[in-house]
């Protein structure tokens, strides 16, 4: 899978794609400098160590928040897993890394091998980004046959098969190999260009990445799956010799659609249904869209015969109901426009200048892309009014994702009173002093380089710093004055990083040396009205920073027009959603998510039984997504299911990403190992001198549950020689209710506990107690869910989806849960129900928080075992 790389590169946080182009450019032309200088032959790559390999590292594996029986670089950035294969008695991981900093940028494959899969040693840069290209995600195999002729029967080769992204924004499959054992690899070249727009089989995509290659024996050829990643669909590929490959299918859209699909993987697992025979595993990666928010890892069961997969998963039928519109007459059903948003009718399928719309049921939809000026206009479709007569209000939603805001209003919300500060100079304003990287830069128009376009400012110019591929940091600061107002209202954008948290992106205002009040983006290019009451302040001094300390995903700010107000500006009205109003007021509200692949929703409205109601469908949005698609509404007693809702997900955690499985490994156990981060915040983690950590490997098999094959997954047995006696024991001990310390420490430990209810509502364990801080693992009996709550777990500050609760659901049996918990320095891998459930969570907790507890909310439970080991550090060993 890639990382944040241009425009074209989906999924990612829009500023740090803007951030790669300059890094595809200017560090691989400083990469062929260095080349030319000392007379490297342009293919010959597999580098001695540099200064941030590890030979050169002043790396401990002590410091703060260093994972001990997870795999980290000693130094610098790193995402996917890439190239996980076994050969002669090691096992290989390559992964997507920064060779020059601790962040994402200047993509190469790092390489590290370990005997069992604990103890890992890193080896120097294996593929390293040159002139042509950066080196994103894929897979190596060992070619036995020698098909490729790279190297012999008795010495055959290691061939690396990983997405070439290339400066023109093109993403092309190559292939490199090794003939010492992965200790340097020599660039082929390019094997499997972008789609042919010309081939009836396939669709132009630009996002066309992550080749996971194995053998398949019944056919003698080598099998590829990689993802047309913003078509939501996995192309099956074959060749005979890794060099020449004919597309022979594809599968999806299906399961979770809700961001770009990433990294697959493909492999057959015994079925334990059918003794002797295999059934086959599909994996798909996605973000944003992934269960816990942001990025995620699903996958599906089926058949595969050398050409074609196909899920065990049937067509979604969602319930039946009584229909408020369906579209499907060349009609709006008796719903009523205004504006030109929506045109004069529903559409069939693609507006005129719109592409890849589906997902929608019967002939028609609403669309409202749907306008002569392709995605240029607004306007609104009502329904009739209706009665509320069911529980449920089902439909189907896709097109952007621009959430209704509560007291939103549209046309001009300029508010009344004296323009302190509107930016339409060519200095910052008199009076005005900057630090940094914008002492010297100045208000800017508009859009700067290739940053998404920004709306919402007023006049010609605003404060944008997005300057230098969106590097640049700095403050500026204004004069003094005298608040004499009772409001400061401003316009705000750009990214979402608080004051207060690592790194942030904010406009301040100052009294007597503190922080009184700021605000900050929504990780958008739009800038929107926000209101300070400064009441209080009267009379005092006061000045005004905008402050840029980010230069990772979203890292800039926007800013302009502020305003000495009497009044407090609404924000104005930007959604793309569809309201459900009652007696006047918005009481339910959905949106898209950036796909033009509808999907189903459903409002409960249980609540509102009896009521009078109608529905809106909003476009307020010109600007990119601007747009609503909606279809089949109807009232039921069931709730229709989201694809999110009815995927099958490898981790119900928010950190377990790229989740991908080796090849060739003894005994032919499926092993698979995750990148331990989330696009959502990768980049803000507050470690140093490394990011990212690798999830433990686990063994996976298949079990049947309910009469349909499951993943189940388990840490690999290695994991044990890290095993300390165990510290505590205990049986059937009651937990009253509250929590209640447990005798036993530690900042590493392997926790095995069984819990019933007695009278709790909820239940479970905290880990990392201390200082206040904990992260909970709990069981919520009447919901039927497993979370994860690490709002108080330690350092939260530098993301505001970090401290969410992560849930699933898990059926137990009279309530019995049994977990598997492994901690880390700064992480939770929960294993629950034998391993048929797994939540994986970072956590930044203080170093003597180390406390153990047990909890019961609602009455008392029971502890029915509980077995604590500490598990020793990898690297010290």
């Amino acid at each position: 899978m890639p990382s944040p790389a241009r425009a074209w590169l989906f999924g990612r946080p829009r500023s740090v794609r803007r951030a790669a182009l300059a890094l595809v450019a200017g560090v691989t032309s400083a990469l062929a400098m260095t080349a030319t200088a000392s007379g490297t032959p342009a293919n010959a790559v597999g580098h001695a160590p540099s200064a941030a390999s590890p030979v050169g590292s002043t790396a401990t594996y002590t410091e703060r928040y260093r994972p001990q029986y997870h795999f980290t670089p000693a130094q610098n950035w790193m995402n996917d897993p890439n190239g996980l294969v076994y050969y002669q008695g090691w096992y290989h991981l390559f992964f997507q890394y920064n060779p020059s900093g601790n962040t994402w940028g200047n993509i190469s494959w790092g390489h590290a091998i370990s005997r069992d899969l604990v103890h890992w040693k890193q080896l120097p840069v294996a593929i390293p980004a040159d002139a042509n290209e950066l080196v994103f995600s894929g897979s190596a195999v060992i070619d036995y046959q020698n098909t490729t002729g790279f190297g012999t029967r008795a010495h055959p080769a290691m061939v690396a098969i990983y997405t070439s992204a290339r400066p023109d924004g093109t993403q092309q499959q190559a292939i490199a190999y090794s003939l010492d054992n992965g200790r340097t690899f020599t660039k082929y070249g390019v094997v499997l260009p972008t789609p042919n727009p010309q081939d009836p089989n396939s669709q132009p995509s630009n996002n066309f990445r992550d080749p996971k290659v194995f053998w398949y024996g019944p056919r003698h050829e080598w099998i590829m799956a990689a993802v047309w990643s913003d078509q939501h669909k996995v192309a099956f590929y074959s060749s005979p010799n890794l060099k020449k490959w004919t597309l022979v299918s594809t599968f999806g859209p299906a399961g979770a659609i809700g961001g770009v699909w990433e990294c697959p993987d493909l492999f057959a697992l015994p079925d334990p249904t059918r003794p002797g025979r295999q059934k086959w595993v599909l994996v798909v990666n996605l973000n944003p869209g992934g269960v816990a928010g942001g990025s995620g890892a699903q996958y599906f069961t089926g058949r595969f015969d050398g050409t074609t997969f196909v899920s065990d998963d049937k067509p979604y039928t969602p319930p039946a109901g009584s229909s408020l519109g369906s579209f499907d007459n060349g009609t709006f059903d008796g719903w009523t426009t205004a504006g030109t948003a929506f045109g004069d009718g529903p559409t069939t399928g693609n507006a005129p200048g719109q592409g890849g719309v589906s997902g929608y049921v019967g002939n028609g939809l609403a669309n409202s892309f749907n306008n002569p000026a392709f995605d240029g206009g607004t306007g609104t479709l009502t329904s009739p009014n209706f009665t509320i007569d069911k529980a449920y209000l089902n439909f189907l939603v896709g097109g952007g994702n621009h959430p209704y805001i509560p007291g939103s209003k549209v046309g001009d919300n300029s508010p009344p009173g004296t323009v302190f500060a509107d930016f339409e100079g060519s200095t910052w304003g008199n009076g005005w002093t900057a630090t940094g990287d914008l002492a010297g830069a100045g208000p800017v128009a508009g859009t700067i380089g290739d940053q998404q376009q920004v709306t919402g400012y007023e006049g010609n110019k605003l404060v944008n710093t997005f300057l230098n591929h969106d590097t640049t940091q700095g403050a500026i600061t204004s004069p003094t004055f005298t608040i004499s107002s009772d409001f400061i209202d401003l316009l705000v954008g750009g990214g979402d990083h608080p004051w207060g948290a690592a790194n942030p992106t904010a406009v301040n205002l100052v009294v007597n040396g503190q922080v009184v009040a700021t605000a900050t983006g929504q990780n958008a290019e739009f800038l929107n009205w926000v209101s300070w009451d400064v009441r209080k302040y009267a009379g005092q001094k006061a000045t005004i920073q905008i402050v840029d300390e980010n230069s990772g995903g979203w890292g800039h700010i926007l800013a302009d027009q502020i305003t000495f107000s009497p009044v407090t500006a609404a924000p104005r009205a930007v959604d793309t959603s569809v309201r459900l109003v009652v007696a006047g007021q918005v009481v339910r509200t959905a949106t898209g998510s950036n796909s033009e692949t509808l999907d189903w929703v459903h409002f409960n409205v249980a609540d509102l039984q009896g009521k009078t109601a109608r529905l809106e469908l909003v476009d307020n949005n010109t600007g990119g997504w601007g747009h609503l698609l909606a279809d089949q509404f109807s009232l039921s007693d069931t709730a229709a299911l989201s694809g999110v809702e009815r995927a099958h997900w490898i981790d119900y955690g928010a950190d377990d990403y790229a989740a991908v499985t080796y090849n060739n490994v003894p005994d032919g156990r499926r092993i698979m190992i995750g990148w331990m981060n989330n696009w959502n915040y990768a980049g803000d983690i507050p470690t140093s001198p490394w990011r990212s950590a690798m999830t433990v490997p686990r063994e996976l098999s298949l079990r049947s549950v309910g009469g349909s094959l499951r993943l189940f997954q388990w840490p690999v047995h290695e994991l044990q020689e890290l095993h300390s006696r165990p510290v505590l024991g205990i049986r059937n001990f009651r937990i009253r209710a509250g929590a209640t310390r447990l005798p036993a420490v530690g900042k590493a430990l392997e926790v095995d506990a069984t819990l019933a209810p007695g009278s709790a509502r909820r239940y479970g364990l905290e880990v990392r107690v201390g200082n206040g801080q904990r992260t909970v693992i709990g069981y919520d009996r009447s919901a039927g869910q497993l979370y994860i709550r690490r709002t108080n777990s330690g350092d939260v500050t530098f993301d505001p989806s970090f401290s969410l609760v992560q849930q699933a659901p898990l059926s137990a049996p009279g309530g019995v849960v049994r977990l598997h918990i492994m901690v880390d320095w700064s992480s939770v891998e929960v294993f629950a129900q034998g391993g048929r459930l797994l939540m994986t969570d970072q956590i930044f907790p203080s170093p003597s928080s180390a406390g153990l507890a047990a909890f019961a909310a609602g009455g008392s439970a029971k502890l029915v075992s509980l077995i604590v080991r500490r598990m020793h550090s990898a690297w010290q060993q």
